[in-house]
């Protein structure tokens, strides 16, 4: 009974404590409400990319809002101009650490280690070596063959059930081309099933909600999760950037599915420049311009991390927008409610990848209108090998089979680590007219 008579006596001192002296900064875009002790916590749900979009419209605080959660200050930027300073400036060059994320990874992996030699030394590992242009090119081979066992396992389950769920085969495939990238080998023989269960339950632990990141009080584990963190990090673990090559393509092909007539038209742009005689290539994507769009239309109404994956931490005081940020505090891009902004992007909730036709438009982080894999120098060192692995599985996907709906579509979210589908995509794949 002694901690948790602790814990009554010292929650209430230092939410009150950190909610006043974060209201007395006044800041105009406050919210006028919020639950004493808690903050904003009760209100963001399970969809939070949403809730705060819907609060910073209704507060008129798209450029900045400032919140509570629990003891946590939060600032939150909906607006390309406050997002580039926050992504681009040295103020906020660290991330906040979740509890999880410090037990799994021991604050040492690159995308939450602290800004220092050690980070750079491994960004510098990054860019260099792992993910260097050189290095993707020189494993195109292998993409093919992952992609080539996809390919084969669509038409076994179209053959054993009638149908295919592609989560499955997606997440296998994204694990195999991981593997490859960080150990130069995917063969772990009857091993490789057990870390793909690893690599999913330290995905969900990172994403799942815990009361620790949000009062500062080491001995709070109600739900049991930093008991799980301690059971997963006995093992072997790596699973940066498996699931989001995953997430992304099942979101592609949702939208192929439910949208015939855009799958169509990618498919005879794949069939004019490729052909039917062989494998799309990665010296073909240059020329496949609409289904270059496709994936940008799906980043824009579905990016993998519309959150988590864009919080940083304040390392000084600084003056943001005109209003002061004091150290330690958190600030994050809501970069969903900037590419559902009307004001942006015209009639936005419409899927419609011409528009990325009109104009040359970098997703890389130039721009942050649209920045899926960030910006600054935390923006995601493996966003090119990201980027080459979906556009060619997705064209081979589109090259070899027309896939149909074998039940509505449900296009609902859930947030994890990244934005997932709320249920796998189910479909019909069949074969296309190809001789290779």
């Amino acid at each position: 009974m002694e901690p948790y008579f602790w814990l009554a006596l010292l929650i209430p001192f230092f939410t009150i404590f950190y909610q006043t002296a974060w209201k007395n900064l006044n800041h105009n875009q406050n919210p006028k409400f919020s639950w004493p002790f808690i903050g904003f916590l009760p209100q963001m749900g399970s969809l939070a990319h949403r809730k705060l979009a819907s609060m910073a419209t209704s507060f008129k605080s798209t450029r900045l809002m400032f919140i509570s959660l629990g003891s946590m200050r939060l600032v939150v930027s909906s607006h390309p101009e406050t997002a580039k300073q926050i992504l681009s400036g040295n103020a906020f060059s660290d991330r906040p650490i979740k509890e999880t994320t410090r037990l799994l990874m021991f604050d040492r992996a690159i995308g939450f280690a602290p800004s220092g030699k050690y980070w750079h030394h491994l960004r510098k590992i990054a860019s260099n070596h792992m993910f260097s242009p050189k290095r993707i090119l020189n494993m195109e081979g292998f993409r093919q063959g992952v992609v080539n066992n996809m390919m084969q396992e669509v038409c076994k389950e179209m053959k054993e059930r009638g149908l295919v769920e592609l989560r499955g085969i997606l997440h296998k495939g994204s694990l195999d081309n991981m593997l490859e990238s960080v150990f130069g080998s995917s063969n772990f023989g009857c091993r490789g099933d057990e870390l793909g269960l690893m690599v999913k339950e330290g995905y969900e632990l990172i994403g799942e909600f815990n009361w620790v990141d949000y009062f500062t009080l080491g001995f709070l584990d109600l739900f049991g999760v930093k008991k799980r963190c301690y059971n997963l990090a006995c093992k072997e673990m790596v699973f940066r950037g498996v699931d989001n090559v995953a997430i992304l393509l099942e979101w592609i092909m949702a939208r192929m599915v439910l949208h015939q007539d855009i799958q169509a038209k990618a498919q005879q742009e794949i069939d004019m420049c490729v052909g039917p005689n062989r494998h799309v290539q990665d010296s073909d994507i240059a020329n496949l311009q609409y289904l270059q769009a496709i994936v940008k239309e799906v980043l824009r109404l579905h990016p993998p991390g519309p959150l988590l994956s864009w919080a940083r931490l304040a390392i000084h005081d600084v003056h943001l927008d005109k209003c002061f940020i004091p150290a330690g505090t958190t600030a994050m891009v809501n970069m969903w409610a900037i590419a559902h902004d009307p004001m942006i992007w015209p009639d936005p909730s419409t899927f419609k990848p011409e528009r990325f036709m009109e104009a040359e438009f970098s997703i890389m982080g130039s721009d942050l209108r649209l920045a899926p894999f960030g910006s600054g120098r935390r923006a995601c060192p493996g966003k090119a090998l990201g980027l080459a692995t979906v556009h060619k599985w997705l064209a081979r996907m589109l090259q070899q089979f027309k896939w149909l709906p074998s039940q509505p579509i449900d296009l609902g979210e859930c947030l994890k680590l990244s934005l997932e589908m709320k249920k796998p995509l189910q479909c019909y794949a069949i074969a296309r007219s190809f001789k290779k």
